[in-house]
């Protein structure tokens, strides 16, 4: 299955963690928290309603691996999922892991300033290439 155009626009296939039959996993392009992701249909789908029932079946698997790869990469305390939509227009998931206190990885603090709240989106963690390859590298290691 090819992908669409909002898979490419989130930065595949660079950014790939993780893919499936009918999903991906990207690293999130802006980590408004510490290991944010893209859960992403492959489908030429704009409503959650049209996904296929094999995408719908998939789905509870691919939620479950990725809970338990963020939990052991990062030990997070909750974790959200926003179906936005709207610049991009697939079926898709802004998945963000929540924590209480900030974490650090490869040398840099990535702080939840929303933690209890809503996620603040506009909130970003700037990081190098070399961290950005490096948080890819720990992700595909645990999915």
């Amino acid at each position: 299955m090819s992908m669409n155009k909002t898979i490419e626009n989130f930065g595949y296939p660079d950014s790939l963690i993780k893919e499936y039959s009918h999903w991906v996993i990207l690293l999130r392009p802006q980590q408004a928290t510490l290991g944010a992701l893209i859960l992403a249909c492959k489908e030429e789908v704009l409503s959650f309603g049209e996904l296929s029932v094999e995408a719908f079946i998939e789905l509870q698997q691919v939620i479950a691996d990725l809970e338990r790869c963020l939990k052991a990469c990062f030990s997070y305390q909750k974790i959200n999922y926003l179906m936005l939509m709207m610049v991009d227009p697939h079926v898709h998931y802004h998945v963000l892991p929540r924590y209480e206190e900030t974490r650090v990885f490869d040398g840099v603090s990535f702080a939840d300033p929303g933690w209890p709240l809503i996620p603040k989106l506009d909130h970003v963690t700037d990081i190098t290439d070399a961290s950005r390859t490096a948080l890819i590298k720990r992700l595909k290691e645990n999915c």
